[in-house]
C-alpha cells in the first residue's frame, strides 16, 4: 500500500496546483521524476509551472484548467484525463478554500461553493480514479484535510466541517483498501504560510501567527509525499501540530467550543 516508484509513465494528478501546497507538491513530485497533471482555474500560473517543471526536471507536465465547483467541469476533467491515456499512479486532492465569520451572516453562495470544492470535488475525483487503481493493484491518493477537521471551529463552521468530512472519508477508505495495494492518506496541516488566507478572503491570517505554530509548505509537502509512499492513513506535519490534533480530538466539546470561539474572535 504505497505510491508506486517513479517510472517514465507514472503520473500524479494534482488539484489546486497553481499555488501553495499544490504547487509545492508538483515541484517535489517532479523532482522525484513523477510526471504530473496540473489542475486549477488559473491557467497562466499552471502553464508557467508546467514549463518550469518540464525544463528543470525533464518530466511530462500536462495542464488541465478546471473550476472544480462545477460538476460539469469535473466530468470534463475526468474525461480529459482518460483521453490522455496516462498511467495514473496517484491523485492529490488539494484544491480547497476557507472563510471565516458568523455563518448566519455569511455569503451563503460562497458557503455552498466551499462545500462543492472542498467536499464534492474531492469525493467526485476520488470516486472517478480510485477504481482503476484498485483494478491495477497499485496507487495512492492524498486528500488534503486540515487540523481544522479534528474538531468543530466556531467562526470557521463550514470550513472545519468540510475538512472533517475529508478526514473521516479518507480514513474509512484507507481501512477499506487494506490488502489492495492502494492507499488513501489524509494530510492534516495546521497553519501554513501560503496564499490561502488571501484567496479565501481572510487576509494574511497566517502571517499574524507566531512562527512556532506554522509549518513551511516545503515541510508539509515533504511529509505528505513520504506518507503517500508509505501508505500512511494520516499525516500531521509538525510536532506541535500533532499535539494540537490530539487535543482537538480528545478535549470535551463543552470545554473546547467556548475556548475556541473566544480565541478565534481575538485573532
Amino acid at each position: 500500500m504505497s505510491l508506486p516508484q517513479p517510472d517514465p509513465a507514472a503520473t500524479i494528478l494534482i488539484t489546486g496546483a497553481s499555488s501553495g501546497i499544490g504547487a509545492e507538491l508538483a515541484r517535489q513530485l517532479a523532482a522525484q521524476q513523477y510526471n504530473v497533471v496540473l489542475v486549477a482555474r488559473r491557467i497562466d500560473r499552471l502553464n508557467a509551472l508546467a514549463d518550469e517543471l518540464a525544463r528543470t526536471h525533464g518530466i511530462r507536465a500536462d495542464v488541465l484548467p478546471a473550476d472544480l465547483a462545477d460538476v460539469a467541469a469535473r466530468e470534463r476533467l475526468v474525461d480529459a484525463v482518460e483521453h490522455l491515456d496516462l498511467h495514473l499512479a496517484g491523485v492529490c486532492n488539494n484544491a480547497g478554500f476557507g472563510g471565516s465569520g458568523f455563518f448566519a451572516k455569511a455569503d451563503q453562495a460562497k458557503q455552498r461553493e466551499m462545500v462543492e470544492v472542498n467536499v464534492d470535488a474531492l469525493h467526485h475525483l476520488t470516486g472517478a480514479f480510485l477504481p482503476g487503481m484498485v483494478e491495477r493493484g497499485e496507487g495512492a491518493i492524498l486528500n488534503v484535510a486540515s487540523l481544522a477537521g479534528v474538531q468543530p471551529l466556531p467562526m470557521f463552521a463550514t470550513y472545519a466541517a468540510t475538512k472533517a468530512f475529508v478526514l473521516s472519508f479518507s480514513e474509512a477508505l484507507h481501512a477499506e483498501l487494506s490488502g489492495t495495494g492502494v492507499s488513501v492518506t489524509a494530510l492534516c496541516p495546521g497553519p501554513v504560510p501560503t496564499e490561502f488566507g488571501e484567496i479565501s478572503g481572510m487576509g494574511d491570517i497566517e502571517e499574524t501567527l507566531p512562527g512556532i505554530v506554522t509549518v513551511s509548505p516545503e515541510q508539509v509537502v515533504r511529509e505528505a509525499i513520504e506518507g503517500m509512499q508509505r501508505g500512511r492513513r494520516t499525516v500531521t506535519p509538525g510536532l506541535l501540530m500533532k499535539g494540537a490534533a490530539m487535543a482537538g480530538r480528545l478535549t470535551p466539546r463543552s470545554v473546547l467550543l467556548p475556548i475556541t470561539r473566544s480565541g478565534i474572535r481575538k485573532v
